[in-house]
């Protein structure tokens, strides 16, 4: 028992001896990280091109090799030396949405947005045919459809799929006086309440 004590009280001594020797962060460093974070932050503009100018990024398509390329040249002209890409395996063909149109023509004309499934092969042309909502979550569910598919062009929904009205936002803006504020804000002093 008395070993245990000891063992537990010299550990103790050790450890926080060895936080206290801990370095201070130097605040005119901390201070320069977080300018480059506010002022010239390049996280934004990553993300546009990225996403909005590569496209999709499915497995092997067209939008992934551009999103791919773009990334080696960035970090190339950051100054990084031996980038390059990585094989990740054989993954076979890619699959790029070349052209997507959908519309109810009865009773009227109407265009809706419809998004192939991913992999999907093309119909070689327009098609014209009866639509069917199939609402199912599972094979057993699906047991109701069996022969009556053919040639109709389906629209699948979740069965448990809910979509509630929102009473409150999904975010909140920051006012102008609030971003001000949040640019105001300097690096807090080091030391103090630390753990």
């Amino acid at each position: 028992m008395k070993k245990n004590l000891l063992l537990s009280i010299s550990l103790t001594l050790g450890l926080s001896g060895a936080l206290l020797a801990q370095d201070m962060p130097d605040a005119a460093i901390v201070q320069k990280i977080r300018d480059e974070g506010l002022n010239h932050s390049k996280v934004m503009e990553t993300a546009f091109y990225l996403t909005d100018v590569s496209g999709p990024r499915l497995s092997n398509s067209t939008g992934l090799k551009n999103a791919q390329n773009w990334a080696v040249n960035r970090l190339k002209s950051y100054g990084l030396t031996n980038v390059k890409l990585e094989p990740w395996g054989k993954f076979g063909k890619g699959w790029d949405v070349e052209k997507n149109y959908a519309a109810i023509t009865v009773p009227y004309y109407h265009a809706i947005i419809a998004i192939p499934k991913a992999w999907t092969p093309g119909t070689n042309g327009p098609i014209k045919s009866e639509v069917i909502l199939i609402k199912a979550d599972t094979s057993m569910n699906m047991d109701q459809y069996k022969g009556k598919l053919k040639g109709k062009i389906i629209i699948y929904e979740p069965a448990s799929m809910t979509l509630a009205a929102g009473a409150t936002p999904d975010f909140l803006r920051y006012t102008d006086a609030q971003l001000d504020d949040m640019a105001k804000a300097t690096a807090q002093p080091a030391g103090g309440n630390r753990r």
